[in-house]
């Protein structure tokens, strides 16, 4: 029989995902990259979520994140928004980053009554009610989930970009810059898909 004690354990349950308070959690991935788009992940979590295995992206190892990755697909609301490398080139790369968290938001089947991002700086879209915080991929479990959904989503695109590329490295790199990449640049040249506006790149070109 439902009780007191019943009601107090479910309230609990719903720490981030209470039925009055739908709560994505936002992060982006691939400002500090030379290559591409930057991407973001929102996330809703459902109540079958594991949050104790939710950690920051940055924190696992490869055949970790793609892991996480499946159970966060199949436990919870997601969309991806991303700036293209033009976008990134006229509005330069914090504009471009708010801006693919802007449409991940705008992406999510079901809206978000409260929206979590990490940072401290916050996208203009209106009528939604953002608050950031810093380190919050290491603080909030679905902003956790949006680091390993962005990650692994722009990782395999670019790995994958780096097969038509090659020399560059961005299997592994995933177009940072490496002491291989900027040597690779040197040598190859600079590719369409880098950031022109960036400094390693403008030097090189």
């Amino acid at each position: 029989m439902g009780g007191p004690k019943e009601n107090k354990k479910k309230s609990r349950g719903f720490k981030y995902y209470n039925l009055m308070k739908i709560i994505a959690g936002v992060d982006e991935v691939g400002r500090g990259s030379l290559v591409g788009p930057v991407y973001a992940a929102a996330v809703i979590l459902k109540r079958s979520i594991n949050t104790k295995l939710l950690k920051d992206s940055k924190s696992l190892s490869s055949s970790k994140r793609k892991l996480l990755f499946e159970h966060i697909k199949k436990n919870s609301i997601w969309a991806i928004g991303k700036a293209s490398l033009k976008e990134i080139e006229e509005l330069n790369i914090l504009n471009a980053s708010l801006l693919a968290m802007k449409r991940a938001i705008k992406k999510l089947r079901k809206r978000p009554s409260h929206v979590l991002i990490d940072g401290n700086k916050l996208p203009n879209i209106k009528n939604y009610r953002l608050k950031s915080i810093i380190k919050g991929d290491q603080k909030i479990p679905s902003i956790s989930a949006a680091s390993i959904i962005a990650k692994v989503t722009r990782d395999k695109i670019i790995s994958d970009l780096g097969k038509k590329f090659r020399g560059y490295n961005w299997q592994k790199n995933f177009g940072y810059g490496t002491s291989q990449h900027l040597k690779a640049i040197k040598v190859l040249g600079v590719t369409k898909h880098h950031r022109k506006t960036f400094s390693p790149i403008k030097k090189s070109k």
